[in-house]
C-alpha cells in the first residue's frame, strides 16, 4: 500500500511539481493550497506525512502542525522554509516536525528526506512491536503458574489486550487482579501511553469526583486552581478503577456517561471535554448482589462487564503453590542477600497443606517474613511461617461468649482482635474481615477506635 502524503503549498506551480515528483517516487499525494485547506482535508482523510511550506496566507505551517498534532499526535511533518526563516524551522523541529528543507532544494533532496522519514517510522513501529513482545515475556514471568485455570486467564488477557473493550477483573483479595490489569495494558496498543490507577475505596467520597473528572478554579472550597482529573491525564491510555464496587452511587451515572459518550465535564464547569480512555475495573465483591441491594447501577455494570475475567483463588489452583513459593523465595533471597536459604521438608509439607486464604499475596508476605525471621539460619522451618489458624480457639483467641452482648460489641471485638493479629495493618485486617479499607475506616470511626 502506497504511503500517503499531504502536500501543502500556496504557490500553484511549485505544488504541482512537487506532487508529480512524489508520485513518480511511488507515493500517493493530495494537494492543499494553504493551512486552512489542509485542515479541511485532514478532517476526512488520513495521511502518513504532511509536507508543508512554513509561510502561507490564512494559516502558516507552524499553526497547521500545532493544530494537527493535537488531533493526530503520530502524524509526520516535513517543513519547507526559505533561507531567512531557518530559526522558525528550528522551532518547528522543537514542536514536533521530523525535518525541514531550505529553499531552493532539488527533487532528489526532497526524496531523500521523505525516504528517511518512512525508514524512521518503519523502524519505530518495529521497535514498538519488539517492546510489546518483551513486555509480554515480562508479564509471563510476573504471573506465575501453569494450572489450567491460570492458563485460561492468560489466554483471556491475550484475547482482550489488543481491543479497547472495558474489562472487569474479578477475584478474591490477593489473587492478583491488579497484576492482570497491568498485563492487559502492557500488552495493548496503548502500552506506551499513560496508565493511571485509583483505588475507589481509599479516596474519601467527597474527593472522588474531583480526582476522576477534574475541577475548575473556585468550584469548591480550597479549589484554588483548575485541575485535570485522571480521565484527562490518562487520555489515549488506560485507567484502572480498583475496587469499582466502592464507587459512590451518586457518581456512577457520571462515570456511565463518560463510558458511553467519551466526554466529561469538570466539577464547576459545563464545558464538555472529549477523552479516549480504555477502562479496566477490579472488584472482590459480587456486583450483582450489590445491584439487588441498590448499591450499584445495573447499566454501569453491563457497560463495565463487556469482557469479564475471573481469577481463581489458590484453593482452585493448588498445583501452582510450589511454583509461587519458589518464585518468591528466589525474589527475597536475592533482595536480602540470603542466596543459600532453602525450605525444610517439614516446612514444605506445611506449605502444601495450608489453605492460603489470602491467596498469592499471603504467599508473598509469608515468604518475605520467613526469610527475615530465619536470620542467619540456612533453612526456613515451619516456625518461621506464621500461618493463620484454621479454627479459632476460644481460650487462646479471646472470643466472646455471646449472650447478652450486643452485635455492636461482638463486631467491635472482632475488629480489635483482627487488628491486633495483623500488627495494626489496616489493609491486611480489612482483607481478613472481608470488607473494604473504607468500610473498616468507617467502623473504626464509629467505634472510636481510630486513634
Amino acid at each position: 500500500m502506497s504511503k500517503r502524503i499531504l502536500l501543502v503549498e500556496d504557490e500553484n506551480q511549485m505544488r504541482a511539481i512537487l506532487s508529480e515528483s512524489l508520485q513518480a517516487m511511488g507515493y500517493d499525494t493530495q494537494e492543499a493550497k494553504d493551512g486552512v485547506h489542509a485542515t479541511e482535508i485532514l478532517e476526512t482523510q488520513t495521511f502518513d506525512l504532511v509536507i508543508t511550506d512554513l509561510k502561507m496566507p490564512r494559516m502558516d505551517g507552524l499553526a497547521l502542525m500545532s493544530t494537527t498534532l493535537k488531533k493526530f499526535p503520530n502524524m509526520g511533518f516535513l517543513i519547507i522554509t526559505a533561507y531567512g526563516t531557518i530559526e522558525s524551522a528550528v522551532d518547528a523541529l522543537r514542536s514536533g516536525a521530523f525535518d525541514f528543507l531550505t529553499k531552493p532544494f532539488s527533487i532528489s533532496q526532497l526524496g531523500t528526506r521523505v525516504q528517511r522519514f518512512f525508514e524512521f517510522t518503519d523502524l519505530k513501529q518495529a521497535n514498538q512491536g519488539l517492546r510489546r513482545k518483551i513486555t509480554s515475556l515480562q508479564r509471563s514471568r510476573k504471573i506465575v503458574g501453569q494450572s489450567p485455570n491460570l492458563v485460561h486467564v492468560l489466554e483471556q488477557i491475550d484475547m482482550v489486550a489488543k481491543s479497547d473493550a472495558p474489562v472487569l477483573v474479578q477475584g478474591e483479595s490477593g489473587t492478583g487482579k491488579e497484576l492482570v490489569a497491568n498485563s492487559i495494558h502492557e500488552s495493548s496498543d496503548r502500552a506506551d501511553k499513560p496508565y493511571l490507577k485509583i483505588n475507589c475505596s481509599a479516596i474519601p467520597e467527597t474527593l472522588v469526583e474531583s480526582i476522576l473528572f477534574g475541577h475548575e478554579k473556585g468550584a469548591f472550597t480550597n479549589a484554588v486552581t483548575t485541575r485535570q482529573g485522571l480521565f484527562e491525564e490518562a487520555n489515549n491510555g488506560t485507567l484502572l478503577l480498583d475496587e469499582i464496587s466502592e464507587m459512590p452511587i451518586q457518581l456512577q451515572a457520571k462515570l456511565l456517561r463518560v463510558l458511553q459518550e467519551h466526554t466529561l465535564t469538570r466539577v464547576g464547569s459545563s464545558k464538555e471535554i472529549s477523552v479516549d480512555v480504555r477502562i479496566i475495573t477490579t472488584t472482590n465483591r459480587n456486583i450483582e448482589t450489590l445491584i439487588a441491594e441498590g448499591g450499584f447501577r445495573s447499566d454501569l455494570y453491563y457497560r463495565l462487564n463487556v469482557f469479564p475475567i475471573t481469577i481463581p483463588p489458590i484453593r482452585e489452583r493448588r498445583e501452582d503453590i510450589q511454583l509461587l513459593v519458589k518464585h518468591f523465595l528466589g525474589t527475597f533471597r536475592k533482595k536480602y542477600g540470603f542466596e543459600e536459604k532453602e525450605i525444610s521438608p517439614e516446612a514444605w509439607e506445611a506449605i502444601l497443606k495450608y489453605d492460603w486464604p489470602g491467596n498469592v499475596r499471603e504467599i508473598e508476605n509469608l515468604l518475605e517474613r520467613a526469610i527475615l525471621y530465619s536470620g542467619s539460619e540456612t533453612q526456613l522451618k515451619t516456625s518461621h511461617f506464621h500461618f493463620q489458624p484454621r479454627h479459632s480457639d476460644p481460650k487462646s483467641n479471646g472470643v466472646l461468649e455471646v449472650g447478652s452482648v450486643s452485635m455492636e460489641e461482638v463486631e467491635k471485638h472482632v475488629i480489635f482482635k483482627t487488628l491486633e493479629q495483623c500488627d495494626n495493618n489496616r489493609t491486611r485486617a480489612a482483607e481478613i474481615l472481608g470488607i473494604t479499607s473504607r468500610t473498616l475506616r468507617n467502623k473504626l470511626s464509629q467505634y472510636k477506635m481510630d486513634a
